[in-house]
C-alpha cells in the first residue's frame, strides 16, 4: 500500500457499505492511493476492523454509523462528514426470488437502501464539490441492472436506476467540475452466504468465474483519479464479459 502521510492526503473519500465486500476492498484501496476515507456502515465492530486494517498501512480513516434507509441517519452522516472529495454510492442490499415472493415493504427497503439513500447523498454532499469545482462520484450499478435474471426483477431495476441517475446527475453537475461515473460488476465473491449463487453466475460470464472484490475496487480507484479526468457520465462494466453475449 502507498498511502500518503497523515499531513499529505487526495482528499477525503466517503465510501457507503464500506465494512464488507466490495465497499471494503474499494476502502482499503482508496486508502493505498493517499485519500482520508470516511469508512460508512451499520456495524461499530466491523468498521473499526476496516479502519485498524488503514490505519495499520500508514492511511488515514475513520468510521461513521448511519442506517442509510432512514432519513434522519442519513443527513447526520453527511453532516459529520462534511466536504468530500469523492463519494462512492455502495451501500445497498440485493434480493433474488419470484416476483410474487416479494411484498410492498420489502420492495420499498431495496428501492429506499438502493436508490434513495444515494439520491440524498449526492443532494447532501455535491454542491459543496461543485462550489470548489471538483469532485468524484462513483455509483454502483450491475449487471443485473442490464441483463434479465430470474427471480432479480426489482434489485435489477434498483440498479437500472442508479445507472440512469449516473447519466443525469453527470449532464447537472460535471459543467461545473464534478465527474458522476458507475461500475457495474458483474457476479463477486462479497458474503460467504452468496458463494453458491456467485458461482453459478460466474460460469455465465467468458472468463467462467465470479470476482474478487479487488478487482471491482481497482476500477474505483481509478475513476476516483486524475486517471480518469476525461470520464464522466460512463457505467463501465466489469463482469467478465457476461454482458457482451
Amino acid at each position: 500500500m502507498n498511502a500518503s502521510t497523515a499531513t499529505d492526503t487526495l482528499g477525503t473519500a466517503l465510501v457507503t457499505g464500506a465494512t464488507s465486500g466490495i465497499g471494503r476492498a474499494a476502502a482499503l484501496r482508496l486508502a493505498g492511493d493517499g485519500w482520508e476515507v470516511v469508512v460508512h456502515g451499520r456495524n461499530a465492530g466491523r468498521g473499526a476492523e476496516v479502519v485498524a486494517a488503514i490505519e495499520a498501512e500508514g492511511g488515514r480513516a475513520r468510521f461513521v454509523r448511519a442506517d442509510l434507509s432512514n432519513l434522519e441517519d442519513l443527513n447526520h452522516l453527511a453532516e459529520e462528514v462534511g466536504e468530500v472529495d469523492v463519494l462512492v454510492n455502495n451501500a445497498g442490499a440485493s434480493w433474488f426470488g419470484p416476483t410474487t415472493d416479494l411484498d410492498s415493504p420489502g420492495f420499498d427497503s431495496l428501492f429506499e437502501g438502493n436508490v434513495r439513500s444515494a439520491y440524498f447523498l449526492v443532494a447532501a454532499l455535491v454542491p459543496a464539490m461543485a462550489k470548489k469545482g471538483r469532485g468524484s462520484i462513483i455509483n454502483m450499478a450491475s449487471m443485473a441492472g442490464i441483463v434479465g435474471l430470474a427471480g432479480g426483477a426489482a434489485y435489477g431495476a434498483t440498479k437500472a436506476a442508479m445507472a440512469s441517475m449516473t447519466r443525469s446527475w453527470a449532464a447537472e453537475f460535471s459543467p461545473r467540475g464534478v465527474r458522476v461515473n458507475a461500475v457495474a460488476p458483474g457476479p463477486v465473491y462479497s458474503t460467504p452466504e452468496q458463494t453458491v449463487r456467485i458461482d453459478g453466475l460466474g460460469k455465465t460470464t467468458l472468463l467462467g468465474r465470479g470476482a474478487q472484490p479487488d478487482e471491482i475496487a481497482e476500477v474505483i480507484a481509478f475513476l476516483a483519479s486524475d486517471k480518469a479526468s476525461y470520464m464522466t457520465g460512463s457505467v463501465v462494466v466489469v463482469d467478465g464479459g457476461r454482458t457482451a453475449i
